[in-house]
């Protein structure tokens, strides 16, 4: 029987391939680690990654259910371990994948809800709200996510050398380190240049430089967690639903184009989808929008 260690030891190289081979985020690298503890912690010491059977990822999916974990997340654990075998089988580790015998939990099909075009250019064509910190920089980073689509590591990753004036495109790093240039709209553009000289500003009052685009007050690079909360912040002081969050003006960036007649490949490019089916979940928001208008308008809904 191998050692605890040893089982660890393999799950480390796993994540070391992650971010050398496959480009992985730190984010998906930090879940993957997680999941793939929990079950060593649920195996036991004397855990050998070539005995587990499937009854075990299953029992052991039960107990992650009884202790009150969501299905979203037992599905991302049974997806980890899934991942983490089908690389022990190309490494010649295991013969067979347990994991793969493993039904997903079926999940509720939960479309996000986005603001309408309305309320964003309610939001953005007015005077941002007071509670916004940094007004010039913050309006900004909404012109930018609604305006470009971006994700909110992209935003944040952005470099003064990434924005290409004279072609009016953005280079942006998406998943896997992937570039594509993504327009850079009218109304964007003004908030960035608006927002420049303050940025300045802020980094001589702070005798510091930098290169990346968004910075904070005291002229450090702006995180995505910050991003998060500023976004939250003046979208609910601005009469928003407390559920916005960066990903959420994403969402409407791609809806509300869909809306306006955009082609689908078209936005997926924008998006940087690599697949279709990925990008198809907007005609599923388009269609719930569309009920939910006949619903609070036709006169034979009610």
């Amino acid at each position: 029987m191998r050692s605890k260690n040893a089982a660890d030891a393999r799950v480390s190289e796993f994540l070391v391939c992650l971010r050398s081979q496959r480009n992985a985020s730190e984010h998906t690298v930090k879940a993957y680690r997680k999941d793939l503890r929990k079950f060593c912690n649920y195996a036991g010491k004397e855990l050998d990654w070539r005995r587990v059977e499937h009854r075990q990822i299953r029992g052991f999916l039960s107990e992650l259910l009884g202790n009150g974990l969501s299905k979203p997340s037992i599905a991302r654990a049974l997806a980890s371990l899934r991942s983490f075998y089908k690389w022990m089988a190309r490494e010649g580790h295991v013969q067979q994948n347990p994991a793969a015998l493993v039904s997903t939990p079926k999940l509720p099909k939960k479309l996000p809800r986005v603001p309408t075009m309305e309320q964003m250019n309610g939001l953005l064509d007015s005077r941002l709200p007071e509670n916004a910190a940094f007004a010039a920089r913050d309006r900004a980073i909404f012109e930018l996510l609604y305006g470009c689509g971006l994700r909110n590591s992209e935003l944040v990753g952005i470099q003064l050398d990434d924005i290409g004036w004279s072609s009016e495109v953005i280079r942006v790093r998406g998943k896997g380190k992937k570039e594509r240039l993504v327009p850079l709209g009218e109304a964007a553009a003004v908030a960035v240049r608006e927002y420049l000289p303050e940025r300045q500003r802020i980094l001589e009052a702070g005798k510091r430089s930098s290169s990346t685009l968004l910075v904070n007050l005291r002229g450090g690079s702006l995180t995505t967690r910050s991003v998060g909360r500023i976004v939250k912040s003046i979208a609910v002081a601005g009469g928003l639903s407390s559920e916005v969050h960066p990903h959420t003006l994403r969402h409407a960036f791609g809806t509300h184009m869909l809306e306006e007649g955009a082609d689908l490949r078209a936005i997926q490019e924008l998006l940087g989808h690599e697949r279709l089916s990925t990008t198809q979940r907007y005609t599923r928001l388009t269609s719930a929008h569309i009920t939910r208008v006949y619903d609070e308008t036709h006169p034979k809904a009610k």
